[in-house]
């Protein structure tokens, strides 16, 4: 029989939905397997291949077939955006002339469930040959590839959640979670900060997520400010200058005294607003944030106060405005 040959039917959808609960529960219960297999066994080789990988001047050569492949291939690209120079290589194009992309100070990540995989082979004799570390990351303890590692990650053998435990799903989950958890371990090790994450992410919503403030907001002569004792009519004309919904109002040593908004203004509406100066409607405690903070933890204190600017502060000096659709425009979520 071949697919092509099965017959279509709706599905049920309360079958699909108790499939898709045994799925996540068997997947879960491999995890947690995972995490039991740390607290025990697995604990002394997983610090191993932390200090290994941590301690070569090379990069990171992961590699394995089909499903664990694809898992590798992810791991080699978490490695390599976390601070780990890494990549990957197929064993059947390492066998016809990749070899030559590995170096004597390079360290081998091998992925395969079973720890028998064939194509393997010409990769682990190459590592034994020229010396190089080579870490499993398998299930197969007493296997080929483990026999012939400098590491094992023994992965502990979980039931499949595919009905018939023949496509791989909890196991290509295990392999992947002791991916990350090397990935984040060696993040931790080399103290890799988020100016780290925003050099190997510039782009998309990461990047955008790790800007700074001191680089949206709008500052110098872009800055609505007023001083002290200015009649509401200046800065009603500043604000609506301006267009971002507040002014900043500083005392006689440039130091933050409040800010009049909008809403503000609405406030006061029942008053002759031009007979008033700016210190009789200011809120005298506005939110502020530091230049360096993270434009994602900036638009976390607008939601979270419901407002849409906040006031850029350096030494109780006001240095920058930072608006709500500044960080929109960015990509900032």
């Amino acid at each position: 029989m071949h697919a092509g040959s099965l017959k279509k039917k709706q599905p049920d959808r309360q079958a699909s939905i108790a499939s898709a609960m045994r799925t996540v529960s068997t997947e879960r219960a491999g995890v947690e397997a995972l995490t039991e297999a740390l607290e025990n066994g697995l604990a002394e080789p997983f610090a191993e291949a932390v200090e290994l990988l941590a301690g070569i001047s090379g990069r990171v050569i992961v590699t394995g077939v089909g499903k664990s492949g694809h898992i590798g291939s992810k791991i080699a690209a978490t490695l390599a955006s976390t601070g780990t120079p890494a990549f990957f290589v197929h064993p059947s194009e390492a066998n016809h002339g990749d070899l030559g992309m590995i170096a004597r100070d390079d360290a081998i990540l091998a992925m395969s469930w079973s720890g028998e995989t064939a194509e393997l082979k010409g990769i682990v004799a190459y590592a034994r040959r020229f010396s190089i570390p080579l870490i499993a990351v398998t299930a197969g303890e007493n296997s080929a590839l483990a026999r012939e590692s400098t590491v094992v990650l023994n992965l502990p053998r979980a039931p499949e959640a595919c009905p018939h435990g023949l496509a791989p799903t909890t196991s290509t989950l295990l392999q992947l979670v002791i991916g990350d958890a090397l990935a984040v371990a060696l993040l931790e090790a080399r103290g890799f900060t988020a100016d780290h994450f925003r050099t190997f992410h510039p782009g998309g919503q990461l990047g955008a997520n790790l800007m700074h403030v001191a680089e949206i907001m709008h500052s110098d002569d872009e800055m609505p400010s007023v001083p002290t004792g200015t009649s509401m009519s200046e800065a009603i004309i500043e604000l609506s200058r301006k267009r971002f919904g507040c002014v900043c109002v500083v005392d006689d040593e440039g130091k933050l005294a409040g800010i009049v908004t909008d809403g503000d203004l609405a406030r006061n509406l029942h008053r002759n607003l031009g007979e008033l100066a700016v210190d009789e409607i200011m809120s005298r405690k506005p939110k502020t944030v530091q230049p360096q903070m993270l434009a994602s933890a900036a638009i976390a204190v607008l939601n979270d106060n419901n407002i849409s600017a906040l006031v850029v502060v350096e030494d109780e000096r006001p240095v920058g405005v930072v608006h709500f659709h500044d960080l929109l425009r960015i990509g900032v979520v």
